[in-house]
């Protein structure tokens, strides 16, 4: 009877601990796709430098992968192109298309969530895990392509001719492009944590656990999470 409460409470502490680092999990992945659709859509990747007193002819603005914006007499941005026209500037088309594979995969991540009521948790993290690695990879490859792209007439309208592959001439990379860089980072360590929470499932319950578990066809378990 003693080893038995044993077991019920090593069971019962593993049950609240899985939940916690769950929920944690799960929030930070509804942030990682909140990031991802904000670098989508921010036309903030990259923009010109304080040059206004060497230069002050030379234009100042940002650019995006859907839309280049320079400042003008008006208070609001003179902007070409957009989201709402669903067509990336030709230069980074690639990369709109691997940030929207990304942000897919993060998106669909989430909703996969819903498979706990139908699927085993470790198969339902080991999915997730893998989109998430997706998404990482695709964001990454997005990151690394965006600088090659740079020798682009919208670039250089922007940055002056000086403007090359992995040369940003006058410009200077903005928060749009860190942040994707950020979500690489972020998108690798919950996938890791996903795969971490899928192993440990029934690793770290100790032996006499799992052979309880299997001779009462889990009936332990559930007296433990009730009585938690």
């Amino acid at each position: 009877r003693q080893e038995q409460k044993v077991v019920c409470h090593l069971q019962t502490e593993f049950v609240r601990s899985a939940r916690a680092i769950g929920v944690l999990w799960a929030i930070c992945t509804l942030c990682l796709a909140i990031i991802e659709v904000v670098i989508l859509v921010q036309p903030s990747w990259i923009g010109t430098a304080d040059t206004g007193r060497y230069h002050p002819a030379a234009p100042s603005g940002t650019l995006g992968l859907f839309e280049v914006c320079i400042e003008s007499d008006w208070p609001v941005l003179d902007c070409r192109g957009g989201l709402s026209s669903l067509s990336p500037l030709p230069s980074f088309q690639s990369v709109a298309v691997l940030v929207g594979v990304s942000l897919w995969t993060v998106w669909t991540s989430l909703l996969c969530l819903c498979l706990f009521r139908f699927c085993s948790a470790a198969t339902v993290y080991k999915i997730c895990a893998w989109l998430q690695l997706t998404a990482g990879f695709c964001l990454a490859l997005a990151c690394l392509l965006f600088p090659d792209s740079w020798d682009s007439p919208e670039m250089r309208s922007l940055c002056g001719h000086t403007v090359s592959s992995f040369s940003s001439g006058t410009c200077s990379v903005h928060w749009a492009y860190i942040l994707a860089i950020l979500g690489v980072l972020d998108a690798g360590i919950l996938a890791t944590l996903a795969f971490v929470l899928a192993n440990r499932q029934d690793a770290l319950l100790p032996p006499e656990t799992k052979d309880s578990n299997d001779r009462s066809n889990h009936q332990p378990a559930d007296v433990c999470i009730m009585s938690a």
